[in-house]
């Protein structure tokens, strides 16, 4: 994440080379609407479909999901249910997400796999830093295209792009290590770890039914979604069979992962 944010001030010292005095304001300008563009949707609540998840619903998957959030050292988390048929699960703030169509396609202990998925990415700070460096990414674009609109030197204007490419192979990266992450983290919040890697292989035969039903932004159980015919130059987030092999290897005692549950 820091060389994310190391990434962003360079280009503000380049917008500011290309346009001196009057790009520190156009700078300005341009970080405060992005600023308040992500602090109204933050600000703005769960609406339309969602059904908040009460004990009497599902007994089952409320108790299990209190058990590991209190496991993962946090308070019980909000937890919504989408009225949606495609199997979908992602996390905001200290919510968890589960469509209803998730519960069709997995049973209680890879659904709560899922839930747990989740509850890494909240236990990691995940759902606080995704959506920031989202609008980093946006911001960060905005400002390369004015340096490269407005800029007179062609070594500034390099710089420009260059850190803009920087700052999309940070970010995918970033995205991946934090997947992996949030893996390692449910592995340990489940009594049965191996649900996991079952859910992830029942989940990847519906990815073409998820296609644009997801932000980057969000933290969330999918990794890149892209029809087959599509190829995204760089993905953001591991595939599913590079998940299903790190988890093998975890349950198997590789001990390849260095962070742990505090």
């Amino acid at each position: 994440m820091a060389m994310l944010l190391i990434i962003l001030l360079t280009e503000a010292v380049l917008i500011g080379l290309a346009l001196s005095h009057v790009g520190l304001v156009v700078l300005a300008a341009i970080a405060l609407i992005v600023l308040m563009f992500y602090s109204f949707l933050s600000l703005r609540g769960a609406n339309g479909r969602y059904i908040p998840l009460s004990r009497e619903d599902m007994p089952w998957l409320y108790d299990g999901i209190a058990t590991m959030a209190r496991k993962a050292g946090l308070k019980m988390p909000r937890v919504l249910l989408l009225d949606e048929y495609v199997p979908l699960a992602y996390s905001f703030k200290d919510t968890v997400v589960l469509s209803l169509g998730l519960f069709e396609v997995l049973d209680r202990e890879e659904s709560l796999a899922v839930a747990a998925h989740e509850l890494g990415h909240i236990k990691n700070g995940d759902t606080k830093t995704f959506p920031v460096l989202a609008y980093g990414r946006y911001l960060t674009l905005v400002l390369t295209a004015v340096v490269v609109l407005t800029g007179r030197s062609l070594s500034v204007v390099v710089s420009a792009l260059t850190m803009a490419c920087l700052y999309e192979l940070a970010w995918a990266r970033f995205h991946k290590e934090r997947e992996f992450l949030a893996d390692e983290t449910a592995l340990r919040l489940l009594e049965t770890p191996m649900s996991l890697k079952r859910a992830l292989e029942e989940l990847k035969y519906y990815e073409d039914l998820r296609v644009g039903m997801r932000s980057n932004a969000l933290p969330n159980i999918e990794p890149e979604i892209e029809r087959k015919q599509r190829t995204s130059i760089i993905e953001t987030h591991p595939t599913y069979d590079e998940r299903v092999l790190r988890i093998l290897i975890e349950i198997n005692g590789g001990g390849i992962f260095k962070n742990r549950i505090q």
